[in-house]
């Protein structure tokens, strides 16, 4: 029965990631300068409330295996030590884990750099106004993800991305940059632009 315990705590790392890999995908993609990679795991969305479930059901067994009374024995011989992996301290740590990993969608904008302001001025008879219709965006992760990659591009003045619209409106010096750059730029990070 040790082991069992002990594996509770795996699996509850594993289906807390598991929810969270479609969004914790584009922030590693910009860390490693695969941008390309950020959407892989954006097929899991559409489960991440049963992963969510799942994880919450196997720490809350693994919490009431941990903390249920056990039957004591009268004995004069010595208490055997708990491992550290299946200790209450383990549990906690994993259950602080899965936490983090499940909240992850809401504080993943923190790993995008601030954008800086653009070191020259627009004229407004230069400006123009894109709207993009993206496939695959599923969190804040992925707006931040798309907002960084077309904001690299030369004569970006503002972008604005949501996930729940899949949708990006971009505001750009035309003389600097066009639709079929901010595209591209779009699909570089693996979401995709559709009509």
């Amino acid at each position: 029965m040790k082991s069992s315990k002990s594996s509770f705590g795996g699996l509850a790392i594993l289906t807390a990631v598991a929810a969270s890999l479609c969004c914790i995908t584009p922030v590693l993609a910009l860390v490693a300068g695969l941008g390309g990679m950020a959407s892989a795991f954006s097929w899991l969305d559409p489960f991440r409330p049963y992963l969510i479930g799942l994880t919450v059901i196997v720490l809350g067994f693994a919490w009431y295996q941990k903390l249920k009374p056990t039957k004591d024995m009268d004995c004069d011989c010595e208490e055997e030590k708990t491992p550290f992996i299946q200790s209450k301290t383990f549990l906690g740590l994993v259950t602080l884990f899965a936490g983090l990993m499940l909240a992850f969608p809401s504080y993943s904008h923190l790993f995008y750099p601030q954008e800086q302001a653009a070191s020259y001025t627009f004229q407004d008879a230069n400006l123009q106004t894109g709207a993009f219709n993206i496939s695959g965006m599923t969190c804040t992760g992925c707006e931040e993800h798309i907002t960084h990659a077309v904001s690299e591009l030369e004569g970006i003045k503002e972008v604005k991305a949501s996930y729940e619209k899949g949708t990006a409106t971009v505001e750009f010096d035309k003389t600097k940059t066009d639709e079929d750059k901010i595209t591209a730029a779009i699909n570089a990070t693996g979401y995709e632009v559709s009509e």
